[in-house]
């Protein structure tokens, strides 16, 4: 992504950034920079029609640029879209005011987004969009029999590349049908890789299967790179990683990163420090419950305790339509980058974003334990059954109200411990 412009106020946050993506990855930071009720502005094709002064009617497609309100957004995950739709909001010699248009933002062609407050969740999501280290990180290969997914991971989302799927019979004795048809496999296998894989980017190339497929795969690589003299895979056969994974389907991806000889060899992208954060949380979630918050609730009591160590939360939560509810998650981000904590923003374009969103979204990892969850659970269940009672202050309390309830408060604890009242 490159950043041709920005012209952001310093007093209210509003103002507009002009932006080029260059990878399809680009357009996933382009869906999760837009709201409802942003402006965009960019060139498009639209038909217009002239009337002549004979009353004869023409038709032709214009390219013109036009600048629309969002009314609707949506991201396409197979063909990495991002299409927005909404009424025209600026003069044009050829669309009114109010005319609703559709627009698809595309690689290598220029938008401008303005909006009414760039949060700093906004800046930082651009900031790591504009990074040019930011790139494929890892290829993974995961198959099973006759299926096979090759995927490319990187900062923000796992692409499947390709998807091949070929019908393996039975071994019969005498018959060649099973061997033709896994060198079959292997050759698809093998193609696919060659062509979707950039070697210049990854760092490494996990291979994955139940039981030995893996490496009977990998033997066939290594001989077929040598007889078909394809030096990419002569070159980079260091890169490639052999490992277990329990099926073909692209979620079996979430294994390979459970495995610390495999984490050791991508410890240095973006996706194994999250994964390995998250991993963390699962175990004090197990072990060290009090160490371990989950739920908005819990998190931000936390946080006024000053408690937060490590913050992990779904990008999910940034892109409600709610603008109150985005915005106290951004106040959380903020405060707790403030207090010395951490924060980690999950992909749920990743399986370990997906894994976050399961326990609510937000979680904390905290420096020392919280001991009163259960108080915290109470309090939460009130607050979402809409039963809380103001308490009133102590301050603003007569002398006679106080000793009354003194008096409810040693009645209740009397009874308590079997005594009547």
């Amino acid at each position: 992504m490159k950043l041709l412009k920005k012209q952001i106020s310093s007093k209210d946050g509003s103002g507009y950034i002009s932006l080029l993506p260059n990878t399809p990855e680009d357009l996933w930071h382009t869906y999760n920079l837009l709201q409802i009720g942003d402006h965009v502005r960019c060139t498009t094709l639209r038909k217009v029609s002239k009337e002549s002064s004979t009353g004869s009617v023409t038709s032709s497609k214009v390219r013109m640029n036009l600048t629309i309100e969002i009314t609707k957004l949506e991201f396409f995950k197979d063909s990495l879209e991002v299409r927005i739709s909404g009424p025209n909001s600026a003069e044009s010699a050829h669309v009114r005011m109010g005319a609703f248009h559709t627009l698809t933002l595309e690689l290598d062609r220029q938008f401008s987004i303005e909006k009414e407050c760039w949060d700093r969740v906004f800046l930082d999501r651009i900031e790591e969009a504009c990074n040019p280290e930011r790139e494929a990180e890892v290829a993974c290969v995961v198959m099973s029999g006759g299926l096979c997914h090759v995927c490319l991971v990187t900062g923000s989302v796992t692409v499947t590349k390709a998807r091949i799927e070929t019908n393996i019979p039975k071994k019969r004795t005498g018959s060649s049908s099973h061997g033709k048809a896994i060198d079959k496999f292997y050759d698809a296998v093998y193609r696919a890789i060659l062509t979707h894989v950039p070697f210049d980017k990854v760092k490494v190339c996990l291979v994955g299967s139940p039981g030995f497929q893996k490496d009977d795969f990998f033997k066939y690589l290594l001989a077929e790179s040598v007889r078909r003299e394809d030096r990419v895979f002569i070159e980079n056969k260091g890169k490639f990683v052999l490992c277990h994974a329990s099926s073909g389907h692209k979620h079996a991806i979430e294994e390979f990163f459970l495995d610390p000889n495999i984490m050791s060899r991508v410890t240095e992208t973006k996706l194994s420090k999250e994964i390995e954060v998250l991993n963390k949380f699962m175990r004090l979630l197990d072990t060290h419950p009090e160490k371990a918050y989950y739920g908005y609730f819990h998190v931000q009591k936390a946080n006024e305790e000053l408690a937060i160590d490590s913050l992990l939360i779904s990008d999910e939560l940034f892109r409600s339509p709610d603008i109150l509810t985005r915005k106290k998650y951004v106040e959380l981000v903020e405060s707790v980058r403030e207090r010395g904590g951490t924060v980690y923003v999950f992909s749920t374009m990743h399986v370990s974003g997906q894994q976050l969103q399961q326990v609510s979204g937000v979680a904390a990892i905290l420096r020392y334990p919280l001991p009163d969850l259960d108080e915290l659970e109470e309090i939460a269940a009130a607050h979402e059954a809409g039963i809380v009672e103001e308490e009133s202050d102590d301050e603003e309390m007569s002398e006679e109200a106080k000793k009354m309830r003194a008096e409810a408060r040693m009645r209740e604890e009397m009874a308590d411990m079997g005594f009547d009242t």
